[in-house]
C-alpha cells in the first residue's frame, strides 16, 4: 500500500510539471505536449496531479473532448489499481 501512494506521488508531480509545461507552451504559442501523452501520464497514476493541474493553471479545463477522456483515463486507472490490488498488497 505504502509503495502504491509513493507511485502515486510521484506520477502525479510528474503529470502536474508536464501540466505546467504545456500551458507555459500554450501561452508562448510553442510546441505543445501531446494530449495522448497527457493522457498516458494519468492513466499511469498521475491523474490527481492532472486534475490538480487543471485546477492551478486552468488548462484543459474547459476542452469538453479532453475532460471526457480523462474522467476516462481515471475510471481505468482506479479499475486496474481495485483488480490488481490483491496482487500488490
Amino acid at each position: 500500500m505504502k509503495m502504491l501512494l509513493y507511485i502515486y506521488g510521484i506520477m502525479s508531480l510528474v503529470t502536474l510539471i508536464a501540466y505546467a509545461i504545456d500551458k507555459s507552451a500554450a501561452v508562448r504559442g510553442k510546441r505543445r505536449i501531446p494530449e495522448k501523452c497527457l493522457h498516458a501520464l494519468e492513466l499511469g497514476c498521475g491523474w490527481p496531479g492532472a486534475w490538480l493541474g487543471q485546477r492551478l493553471f486552468h488548462h484543459k479545463s474547459s476542452k469538453t473532448s479532453y475532460r471526457i477522456v480523462y474522467w476516462f483515463m481515471v475510471a481505468l486507472n482506479i479499475g486496474a489499481v481495485w483488480y490488481l490490488r490483491d496482487k500488490w498488497m
